[in-house]
């Protein structure tokens, strides 16, 4: 299991032609997460003339929906979904609210100013790829840590944390398709001098090297 998700909430704001539009996304997991997004947004800018939004939940995909919200039909709903999709993103609901200023954008600014709302909000979010991962408990004696962080370091291998007592321990979050690779290769590194233990399989959020538990 891999997929892209958004990292947190997130939010942008522009103006277009006295038009003020501000997006707003979150990550969520089920149609109801994303429907009380929505509304808790709508709640939120009542005075506001549209809340357009889509959203994309599923491993695969499978639940895309969205709506104009009174925009002409096409220049509002479908422009937030393409950005998401594009993005590779699931499990992610995004609202884009306008504050009509006064002037016409006609449909093709319309399209780029609820893309821009959308693009700005999940910018803002950062985007993570959700993994299966195991947290990895590494203990050694304290002159072969050098060569274990060397180790670490060259693979990639995310340290979260260390804890000092008669010896060192390091605690790796690493994807479960390599994990028995990097117990392997710091085995062979210190000729088995180490002691392992594997604490905790489950999913974890992956941006460039770095592996972490859900925010």
């Amino acid at each position: 299991m891999s997929y892209i998700t958004i990292k947190k909430e997130g939010r942008g704001e522009f103006e277009e032609k006295r038009s003020l539009f501000i997006g707003n996304c979150k990550r969520v997991s089920t149609e109801e997460e994303a429907r009380n997004f929505i509304n808790e947004v709508k709640s939120m800018h009542k005075e506001a003339r549209h809340n357009v939004y889509a959203y994309v939940i599923g491993e695969n995909l499978g639940i895309q929906r969205y709506s104009d919200d009174g925009e002409p039909q096409g220049t509002g709903g479908i422009p937030v979904l393409e950005v998401i999709k594009k993005n590779g993103i699931t499990d992610c609901v995004v609202v884009v609210t306008r504050y009509f200023g006064g002037i016409l954008l006609g449909t093709g600014g319309l399209t780029r100013a609820y893309s821009k709302g959308a693009s700005l909000a999940i910018k803002d979010a950062g985007i993570v790829e959700k993994v299966k991962g195991v947290k990895l408990k590494i203990t050694l004696d304290y002159d072969l840590l050098g060569k274990v962080q060397y180790l670490c370091g060259q693979n990639n291998w995310f340290v979260t944390d260390m804890e000092y007592t008669d010896k060192v321990t390091l605690c790796i979050i690493s994807e479960i398709s390599i994990s028995q690779e990097v117990i392997a290769e710091i085995i062979e590194s210190t000729n088995g001098k180490v002691e392992y233990f594997v604490e905790k399989e489950g999913i974890y959020f992956k941006q460039g090297y770095e592996l972490f538990e859900e925010i």
